[in-house]
């Protein structure tokens, strides 16, 4: 009897800690990829800043996209899931045009500008634009665990939520969580 009591009791203290730890606000709608659910960080936080190259071969980071909700695609020509996602991301593109939202894709390819581009050019993904970052220093700073990882960076440039593995994000479950984030 009193083992069922402490082990209740444990229970009731993880739910809420676990409530307490949730940020303030509406929850986020549900949206789940072939991995897991799309995660909303307990608490949002500064997205890397290190530099990457635009299609240009120019130096930019995410500090430059500052006042848009980023939906950050870390990928890589040579993973599965990645180009399975693609067509998914250039329709979400398209699809979040005239809002304050982007994709942007960026490729861990250590190829460069002329690997994407020609991956791209390949896939008729036309409107994503070509990101890469050849030494991989974004993930790992996002702390990623694999590709494909997609995280939600808000207008102040803090990580909002992630998304582990590949999913629909042109479907109507992702639109309603970008939707959710856009408010």
């Amino acid at each position: 009897m009193i083992v069922g009591f402490a082990r209740l009791a444990a229970a009731l203290l993880l739910l809420l800690a676990a409530s307490a730890a949730a940020p303030a606000g509406a929850e986020a709608p549900p949206f789940r990829g072939a991995i897991g659910e799309f995660t909303p960080a307990a608490e949002p936080r500064p997205a890397p800043t290190l530099p990457f190259l635009d299609g240009q071969g120019r130096e930019v980071s995410l500090a430059d996209f500052r006042g848009k909700l980023l939906v950050v695609n870390l990928w890589a020509t040579w993973c599965a899931p990645c180009v399975r996602e693609m067509p998914a991301l250039d329709r979400l593109r398209r699809k979040l045009e005239g809002t304050n939202a982007m994709v942007l894709a960026l490729s861990s390819d250590r190829g460069g500008v002329r690997q994407v581009e020609a991956f791209l050019k390949k896939h008729g993904v036309e409107g994503l634009g070509v990101w890469v970052d050849p030494r991989g220093a974004i993930p790992r700073a996002f702390g990623a665990r694999g590709l494909p990882t997609t995280i939600l960076v808000d207008w102040d440039g803090r990580e909002i939520g992630r998304l582990e593995g590949d999913a629909e994000w042109d479907g109507e479950a992702a639109l309603a969580l970008i939707r959710h984030y856009l408010k």
